[in-house]
């Protein structure tokens, strides 16, 4: 365990919630993949893939922890996974707040050309996703790092002039 805390960099027990939840996710994920990809194994085959996709998955998100952890300018490495964290609650919910509001403004895919349908889908999903990054950013002590990260996604998206 104290290797884990070195390598992770945690200084305080109540850090390693963090890691912990990121685990639980990622196990969580491996196994809603494994339940849309393969439904209909046996039990024992569904856990034997839920385990490799999970590994899978494991792999590649330390190797983007490598890849990032140059580009992004974090005081600890543990709070790479907490960044992680945030980005998925945030994708997460903006869908869960789209998905309701575009149905309130009565827009279906049967009254609406399917393509116009996911494009203004996209549109209402991205608005709240940005509002929702810097909200759960400085819910959970990530504000800074996600008030920059946000002003960098408005500058490239042509929104300049509102943010400086």
């Amino acid at each position: 365990m104290e290797t884990f805390k070195k390598n992770w960099e945690i200084q305080k027990n109540w850090q390693l919630i963090f890691p912990f939840l990121g685990l639980v996710g990622l196990g969580y994920s491996s196994y809603k993949l494994a339940a849309a990809l393969f439904k209909h194994l046996n039990l024992l085959l569904f856990i034997c893939t839920t385990v490799v996709i999970f590994f899978i998955l494991l792999g590649v998100t330390l190797f983007l922890f490598k890849k990032l952890e140059k580009k992004w300018i974090l005081q600890y490495r543990w709070e790479m996974i907490r960044v992680f964290i945030i980005f998925a609650m945030t994708g997460t919910s903006s869908v869960f707040v789209s998905r309701p509001l575009i149905k309130f403004m009565g827009i279906t895919k049967e009254n609406l050309n399917p393509l116009l349908y996911w494009v203004l889908y996209l549109i209402i999903g991205l608005i709240f996703y940005q509002i929702l990054l810097v909200f759960f950013g400085w819910a959970l002590g990530q504000f800074k790092f996600f008030w920059e990260f946000e002003k960098k996604m408005l500058r490239r998206f042509g929104l300049k002039r509102f943010v400086d």
